[in-house]
């Protein structure tokens, strides 16, 4: 259901700016001939629809403060013609708000009553778009605007145009009834060129939050791994998607051309419309009962009223399939399908990493089958699991024997959650006991953060590794003084992870700091990041190489809380940082179970491979620097 109204949203990012520009311009007509308006219109709405989408590399925010002064604008002027047309034509059509002259309606005109309310449903469309200024703006700041600007401003337009209409019913056939018609002719050139500006506005807030949503459905491997530009180093929800951005400008133009009147395209985009609507009311009871703890019958009345009305709406926008409703329903389909393919695969991988992984005790005896030998710098495997030996790092061990001195499992999560505070950010726990040199990482991400880059990253990695160290010294120096035994399957315990940052004992570290190392070797401390004894700082640039270094500032030796065994551990990893960091990746190809089904053998076997091959590639997501990068090869049989 979340898929189908996820998929709809992202049709609508197509139908939206194809309609809102090609209305605006066929003002045109009005002020052209019929030879000239046929000519004229589809080549300048495309034009600017290319222009706009070509746009959106460069963000918004260097024009952004422009957008709410042109839609100011535009809902004044739609607000004053209103008031113009309701005072010169017919001063009484405030009657018409009443809901009876509703129920008449549909009763006098019943089965042409319920088909109008397609069409009924372009006067709500738009206006939806504003879910994707949550990212800027809190909820009452929206809630205000809407309630004293937007909704007056819809309501005076539209019953300006009926006061209008119920003056003129005989009106040039041979044009197209829209808002134009309403407008006096003295300013139908200034209302045109704003009405353009405005349509353009309203299609880049549907842009960004189609970008928006293709971003946190790839954060919750829901969608295909794409490029994420953030385009503003202030404003944080600014995204741009290339791949995306050129998809949805074909995709616009060639429903422009092909529809050619904004009565299919009207059609296309009520449908996408009032289905996310329905679909969001039928995932808001979830929300009554589950987050907001509210009673089940509050949640089946709120189902019931919303979902019906909106479900009239939807029969009545469903009947018009042939007359452009097909556009959004395909569209959804494929997206569907892509969306359902990738996420299925993607959890049966899991699941095969999960049954497939080996255990510590495999890990641990290595060392002894195998003569294995620990090289110098630290080893990064990055893996999807939070416990165990993943299958691609036994693989590779088993092949060549050796691996990093400092030997860390990465698992990279995106939470369901915004944003993750960077105290929150990094668990680390122990693979194994102390002197193995093993541990774990887990990096959680919210579905809007920006991932760092590789140098911040590592730093902080380490920075983590060597508070953990510390940490956990501290944890069994205060159980030793309970007198409270703990054998060694305490360090092989995949749960005993520790939230770094947050954690209450960091303020009882009792390791100092030694600062006559902090200007050593010629380095700049002004360059330098410091964490519990271990200090990091990039040495005097030479001519071609640039090496990392890290000082590990000693500690006295009486120090409360300090042990050998941790001094040691500590300089370990400082001198497996300054010898180098690698990035260990799985490299996988997925193939489907012999007996297995021609409908999974396609969606698995060749869509799920199709898409891996041409979308963008783990190590580019974890933006790791290449020439540290080495893949281990992995087969799925799923």
């Amino acid at each position: 259901m979340v898929m189908i109204g996820t998929c709809m949203v992202i049709g609508d990012g197509v139908l939206t700016p194809a309609i809102s520009v090609f209305s605006a311009v066929s003002g045109l007509e009005l002020s052209l001939s019929k030879d000239q308006h046929e000519y004229a219109v589809i080549p300048i709405t495309c034009a600017i629809l290319v222009f706009l989408f070509a746009l959106q590399h460069y963000g918004t925010h260097r024009v952004g403060f422009l957008f709410a002064p042109i839609i100011l604008a535009w809902l004044l002027c739609m607000s004053a013609i209103g008031l113009y047309n309701i005072v010169r034509w017919n001063p009484q059509i405030y009657q018409a708000l009443n809901p009876v002259y509703m129920i008449r309606f549909l009763r006098k005109t019943k089965k042409s009553g319920w088909m109008s309310l397609g069409g009924i449903l372009l006067c709500m469309t738009g206006s939806e778009a504003m879910f994707a200024d949550l990212g800027h703006f809190s909820y009452s700041a929206i809630q205000l605007a809407f309630t004293s600007l937007v909704y007056p401003s819809l309501i005076l337009g539209y019953m300006g145009q009926a006061a209008y209409l119920s003056q003129h019913h005989n009106l040039d056939a041979s044009y197209q009834i829209g808002f134009y018609i309403a407008v006096p002719e003295c300013v139908r050139w200034p209302v045109l060129v704003l009405a353009i500006l405005a349509s353009v506005v309203g299609s880049q807030a549907i842009i960004s939050g189609t970008f928006s949503i293709i971003n946190q459905s790839q954060s919750l491997s829901c969608f295909p791994r794409v490029k994420v530009v953030h385009t503003s180093d202030k404003v944080h929800g600014q995204i741009y998607i290339p791949e995306v951005n050129w998809i949805l400008m074909i995709l616009c133009v060639a429903v422009t051309v092909g529809f050619r009147n904004t009565k299919h395209m009207g059609n296309a985009s009520g449908l996408a419309v009032i289905t996310v609507m329905l679909v969001t009311t039928c995932l808001m009871p979830l929300v009554i009962m589950l987050c907001w703890d509210r009673s089940p019958w509050l949640a089946l009345a709120f189902f019931l009223f919303f979902g019906s009305i909106e479900a009239l709406y939807f029969s009545a926008s469903l009947i018009k399939f042939l007359d452009g409703a097909w556009v959004p329903i395909l569209l959804a389909l494929i997206l569907l399908a892509v969306m359902f393919v990738w996420h299925h695969t993607t959890i049966r991988k899991y699941e095969y990493d999960m049954h497939n992984k080996v255990t510590l005790e495999w890990l641990l005896a290595l060392g002894d089958k195998l003569g294995m030998v620990r090289v110098p710098g630290i080893g990064l495997v990055y893996t999807d699991l939070t416990s165990g030996v993943p299958a691609n790092f036994s693989r590779f061990v088993t092949n060549l024997p050796a691996f990093h001195r400092v030997l860390v499992f990465v698992c990279v999560k995106s939470v369901p959650v915004p944003h993750v505070l960077p105290a929150e950010r990094y668990l680390v726990g122990r693979v194994g006991p102390p002197g193995h040199r093993s541990y774990r990482c887990i990096v959680r991400y919210g579905y809007r953060d920006v991932h760092q880059d590789v140098d911040s990253f590592e730093t902080e990695l380490v920075e983590s590794l060597a508070t953990f160290i510390k940490l956990d010294a501290l944890f069994r120096c205060s159980d030793a003084a309970g007198d409270q035994q703990r054998d060694s399957s305490y360090y092989e315990r995949e749960n005993a992870l520790t939230v770094i940052g947050s954690n209450p004992l960091r303020r009882h570290l009792a390791l100092g700091y030694d600062d006559s190392h902090s200007h050593d070797d010629g380095a700049s401390s002004a360059g330098s990041d410091r964490v519990d004894g271990i200090e990091l700082a990039a040495a005097a640039p030479a001519p071609a190489v640039v090496k990392k270094q890290v000082r590990f500032a000693v500690a006295p030796p009486r120090s409360p809380g300090v042990d050998e065994t941790v001094l040691e551990e500590l300089h370990e990893l400082c001198e497996a940082r300054e010898a180098g960091t690698a990035f260990i990746l799985g490299h996988s190809h997925v193939k489907t179970k012999p007996g297995s089904s021609i409908l999974k053998r396609l969606a698995v076997g060749v869509g799920y491979n199709f898409l891996r091959r041409n979308c963008r590639g783990p190590d580019v997501v974890l933006r790791v620097p290449p020439a540290s990068l080495l893949e281990v090869g992995m087969v799925y049989v799923l």
